[in-house]
């Protein structure tokens, strides 16, 4: 089984691949669900590098060997077995220009606060400060997020602001919290 999100598409190396894999007679000791890298169209540029790519996605499976699980957006597929890397890319057009990437930041922001407030985490201060700064080093400068152009740094700084919103969101929930218990 294949699943896809609307915002992506099989790319013809991907389907060729897959085809192989599955005209193939199935092995005992064969996998039971299959990962590809995910390559995402962002401002004119494929992301070949930064947190972004490769952004393994396991999206193909062998019936009754997965089911799906995990927290709202971001679902995943609990395989029951192994999971076996195929090469070619699924292709992904997720963002259609910088105000939409904007605008899905905040919402994620607002899911994951909620999420890590029904799961009873706190956030520090650390989090706060820290975290966003790693999350552009990772992204910009260890993952070499700078060799995509202009479209790597704005994609770094988003997620660094991504991050920060996430957790001064939990916050500002924690504060309210600790102050509406105050009030007499």
């Amino acid at each position: 089984m294949l699943s896809l999100d609307a915002d992506e598409e099989v790319s013809p190396e991907l389907r060729a691949e897959i085809q192989k894999l599955f005209s193939a007679p199935a092995c005992p000791g064969s996998s039971a669900a299959f990962s590809f890298p995910r390559l995402t169209f962002y401002c004119g540029r494929w992301i070949r590098h930064g947190d972004w790519y490769p952004d393994r996605q396991t999206r193909l499976w062998r019936r009754g060997a997965a089911e799906w699980g995990g927290v709202d957006p971001h679902d995943k597929l609990l395989v029951h077995g192994s999971i076996g890397r195929l090469k070619s890319d699924l292709r992904h057009f997720s963002m259609e220009n910088i105000s939409h990437h904007a605008r899905k930041t905040i919402g994620y922001s607002d899911l994951f606060a909620r999420q890590r407030l029904a799961d009873g985490k706190k956030t520090g201060l650390l989090e706060l400060w820290f975290r966003p700064w790693w999350r552009f080093v990772r992204g910009y400068v260890l993952r070499r997020g700078f060799l995509d152009g202009w479209q790597g740094y704005v994609i770094a700084r988003m997620i660094t602001f991504e991050t920060f919103l996430r957790y001064a969101k939990v916050r500002e929930a924690q504060a309210s919290k600790a102050e509406f218990s105050e009030k007499p």
